[in-house]
This record gives C-alpha cells, structure tokens and sequence, in this order.
C-alpha cells in the first residue's frame, strides 16, 4: 500500500504518537472512546493536532459509514470534520525548523487519508514525509521546485514514483 518502506515507518510512528495521545487521554478521563472523541472533536482548537487525529480515527461517519474525515470527497461531514483538523493545535518539536509541525501534520494527513487527494498531491506530501519526521523541512523555493517537476508527471507516474529522484528523472526534458 505505502509507496516506500521510508513513508511506512514515518505513519508508523505517527500512528504511534497518535495513540500515545489517545491513552493519555483514556489515563485522565472517564468514558468510552466514542464519548471521548466526541469531546474532542467538539472544539478541535482546544486540544493538539495527534489528538484530533487520533479522535477522528476512533469515528465513524454517519453519511459514508467510514472513518471520520477520510471519505470521499462531497461527503459533507467527512469533508466538515477534515477541515476541523486543521484547527487543531500545533507546537513545533525542539529542534526543528518552525513550520516542520505544521508540514508533518498535513503530509501525515494526506498520507493517512491519501482517497481524498489527487495523484499529485499525494506524491508530493508522501515524498515529504519520512524526512519531515527526521527534522527536516524544505524551503519554498525548494518545495516549489519539487512541485513544478510533479507537475510534469502523469497521475499514473505520480503513483509509482517512490523517490524524489524518480520524480526529477521523469520530469527531465
């Protein structure tokens, strides 16, 4: 399923903190994960973006029957409940460039729900990831470049590349 064993072990770990945020939320209060999440996801702004993410994984969407968030796009509350995910609160790691949460969170995102984008963006998100969770963030000019190659890409390339080198093979004149 994941297109390197690189992007693996990055949702690996995130899907790790993800449920290291829920069980410390299971120590400090009483309920059932379905109350929990629903406390949650209540105002997504009060709680950190791992918890957020780990509330909707333990959600099932009333009009899709899939996980909250992560259907279809048009399904009105998959699509409500993935915007509210990016209200949640994001502190950048010690250590790490400033924006290198915020990258991981929406990279992990895409990742993690990769049915709801589009060939080109999935690639590029993927391809960020495993080094965004080492502490790395490109810079823009950087991004924008990777980007302007992806453009280059059929959708069909776009989902077979594994590395940024085959993107930049490919995308060669």
């Amino acid at each position: 399923m994941w297109r390197s064993e690189r992007l693996a072990a990055a949702v690996a770990r995130i899907e790790a903190e993800l449920d290291s945020a829920w069980a410390e939320l299971r120590a400090e209060l009483p309920g059932t994960d379905a109350e929990l999440a629903d406390l949650v996801l209540q105002d997504t702004s009060e709680h950190p973006w791992r918890l957020v993410d780990a509330a909707l994984a333990r959600s099932t969407c009333t009009a899709c029957g899939g996980q909250l968030g992560a259907g279809p796009r048009g399904c009105a509350p998959c699509d409500l409940a993935d915007g509210f995910r990016f209200a949640a609160v994001e502190v950048d790691r010690p250590g790490v460039p400033r924006g290198n949460e915020h990258a991981i969170r929406v990279s992990s995102a895409v990742a993690r729900t990769r049915d709801r984008y589009t060939p080109r963006a999935r690639v590029g998100y993927e391809l960020l990831l495993p080094d965004l969770v080492d502490g790395a963030l490109p810079t823009t000019p950087e991004a924008q470049a990777v980007k302007a190659l992806i453009n280059r890409l059929t959708p069909e390339q776009c989902d077979q590349v594994r590395t940024i080198d085959e993107v930049k093979r490919l995308a060669s004149p």
